[in-house]
């Protein structure tokens, strides 16, 4: 039988502040949303960040515009007090993705690998990344963080898959291999042709997509879109992945859905998909294969 995770709420697991300690060494892999499209992933002690937007730089860069990215919620976790960081990854360099003020937080206590796409290097130094720790991408390169660890970047439809003059993708996603766990961070996209055989291909059992939409207003202002629940969760049929996050909800009241409309859709239209709408700072955890957890999981499975 294929491995099939899932995904466990830790109703007594460390919360966010947790980041700001080491990192306690565990068979499973946990993670936590960190609000908008930010995720840490934890497992044998080593922590990835994705996307983290942990400041407040959007409301000071947009005040008096249409869409002033005033915060729906204050940012969960101090970054300058997030410790044993391994990695950072940067979809693409909105600043929601890719955040001056939080790259240069982080430092701090940190000196991980960051990683961004090649086609926005000079943005990514520009905003505190060091050159010295920066690995540029494009889709299609592969990168080992550890031994236990592999990153591949694969292209994102930020509304457009748009590439630069020397053809490198402006929006990428990444596709985290943790402990033989293939998890699909989409970064801002939404379907595009071949995206379902991509990642049938790669294996994804876990994908975190965003989920909150996209209309002509919000693109006409500058602020181009993602999927739709409905679109979410027929990506992930098509391409045969068991478990998904929704995420990129509740930050901002113009790019938002509200999220007991989501829980609806998902209730209506998921059928074995194992989905998620998470809480921001919860924790959760997936059992790697072949790990007495998973095993238990699978032998629970067979019984029902």
């Amino acid at each position: 039988m294929n491995y099939q995770p899932i995904i466990r709420p830790l109703a007594d697991g460390p919360g966010l502040g947790y980041l700001t300690q080491a990192a306690t060494p565990s068979e499973d892999i946990r993670f936590w949303w960190l609000g908008q499209a930010g995720f840490a992933l934890e497992h044998a002690g080593r922590r990835v960040l994705l996307d983290p937007y942990l400041s407040d730089s959007l409301a000071t860069k947009y005040a008096g515009t249409i869409f002033p990215h005033t915060r729906l919620h204050p940012v969960p976790v101090d970054p300058s007090k997030i410790q044993g960081v391994s990695a950072v990854l940067h979809s693409h360099a909105h600043t929601d993705h890719l955040d001056p003020a939080t790259v240069q937080a982080l430092l701090t206590r940190n000196s991980p690998r960051f990683i961004a796409p090649r086609a926005r290097a000079r943005i990514a130094l520009d905003r505190h990344v060091p050159a010295e720790s920066f690995t540029p991408v494009t889709a299609g390169d592969r990168i080992e963080l550890a031994t236990d660890i592999t990153v591949t970047a694969v292209p994102a439809a930020h509304e457009t898959l748009e590439t630069d003059e020397h053809g490198d993708a402006v929006f990428l996603g990444f596709i985290v291999d943790i402990a033989g766990v293939r998890i699909y961070h989409s970064g801002d996209c939404i379907p595009y042709e071949g995206q379902a055989q991509l990642l049938r291909e790669h294996g994804v059992v876990v994908a975190l997509l965003p989920i909150n939409g996209r209309d002509s207003h919000r693109l006409t202002n500058g602020v181009p879109g993602n999927f739709t629940v409905t679109e979410a969760i027929s990506l992930c049929k098509a391409a045969g992945i068991p478990a998904m996050v929704g995420h990129h909800f509740g930050l901002f009241d113009f790019n938002t859905i509200n999220p007991d409309d989501a829980v609806a859709e998902f209730a209506r239209s998921a059928g074995n998909l194992q989905w998620t709408v998470p809480t921001v700072g919860r924790p959760y955890s997936i059992a790697p294969p072949g790990t007495a957890a998973a095993l238990q999981e699978e032998s629970i499975s067979h019984e029902r």
